[in-house]
């Protein structure tokens, strides 16, 4: 396989940037309170929003000028977007790429699984933060677990190479499901992942004391369960700390008390077409309106690797003075 001969995409700390979160929507079925608000929430116009060929169009160009290797595709929701197995099937055909994957509530997954599955989607991460169904409606302000089960199963028997499930660490909220939304995903021989809650809600009601921090995670796992083992993380960039529990692996992502900034290695494309560095920049690099203006290749690398250059050396969660992004997480991209 041929690699490519430009210069990898790099910021001012010598972090080169291999993956893409590249989201296909701002749009959701469900209305979760860490993410959007339950109401009036505002959505990009239609058509700002990045076309099929033009999603590509940047895709492979991070692949073949940037050394991209692996491309997430997320939202909102991406499964609400028409034809997406056809956009799956297009970024599967880029020849420098290694791996395809999409993050989704699971809730279209039943009738969808199948077709991402022949199209070339290699992994999925699936949102799953409780197993109760008048907590689902309480996080989500929508009825749909059962949907959501039902897709995490339908996902499982097409045989993709990866299933992981993510859940939010919130007190009060996910903390008490935590030995039980193990044992389910034990028992369905997938990797299970806690996720520290992040200040992305449209509302900015994020608390840091609303955080179920990784160090009480792995005592609750340890109470719950006879072995709690920590792995080894096969690379700096993984986001996640790995424990054997009993047959399966669990991760814990301390993503408030104990960043990855210093091996991230991600850029993000946001549905209307803006390049983020970082999560939780506060500012951004704005690419539609290059591509639809007639802008080349080159000139769109330049935007991108500029953008790049400006990247922080970490989020600033815990600095005096922190500013939550101006985009809410479904207008950036998960």
């Amino acid at each position: 396989m041929s690699q490519t001969s430009s210069p990898p995409l790099i910021d001012s700390f010598g972090r080169v940037h291999t993956s893409l979160r590249l989201s296909v929507t701002d749009r959701c079925n469900i209305r979760c309170f860490y993410c959007m608000p339950e109401k009036g929430a505002e959505f990009v116009p239609k058509d700002h929003i990045l076309s099929f060929e033009e999603i590509y169009r940047l895709a492979r160009l991070l692949v073949e000028e940037g050394g991209v290797r692996d491309i997430r595709i997320t939202g909102g929701e991406p499964l609400v977007r028409q034809q997406i197995p056809r956009l799956i099937e297009m970024l599967a055909g880029i020849e420098l790429l290694e791996d395809l994957s999409l993050t989704t509530n699971g809730m279209l997954l039943a009738e969808h699984a199948q077709a991402l599955h022949a199209a070339g989607l290699q992994r999925l991460n699936i949102s799953l933060d409780t197993l109760n169904k008048e907590v689902f409606e309480k996080i989500a302000r929508r009825d749909g677990l059962e949907r959501t089960l039902q897709g995490i199963d339908a996902a499982i028997k097409c045989g993709f190479k990866s299933i992981k499930l993510n859940t939010l660490a919130i007190k009060g909220v996910t903390e008490p499901e935590v030995a039980e939304l193990v044992r389910y995903a034990l028992e369905r021989d997938v990797m299970l992942r806690f996720i520290e809650f992040m200040p992305l809600d449209t509302d900015r009601a994020w608390q840091q004391d609303q955080v179920f921090t990784g160090d009480q995670l792995l005592v609750t796992l340890q109470k719950e369960f006879d072995s709690v083992v920590p792995l080894s993380r096969p690379e700096p960039s993984q986001p996640a700390e790995e424990f054997q529990v009993e047959h399966g692996r669990v991760g814990i992502i301390r993503s408030i008390t104990a960043p990855f900034c210093e091996a991230c290695n991600r850029i993000r494309i946001t549905a209307d077409g803006a390049v983020r560095n970082c999560l939780f920049a506060t500012s951004e690099a704005p690419l539609r309106g290059l591509i639809r203006a007639g802008a080349s290749d080159e000139d769109l690398m330049s935007a991108i690797r500029g953008c790049i250059a400006g990247k922080s050396k970490a989020h600033g969660i815990d600095q005096d003075g922190f500013q939550p992004p101006d985009r809410p997480m479904y207008a950036i991209g998960g």
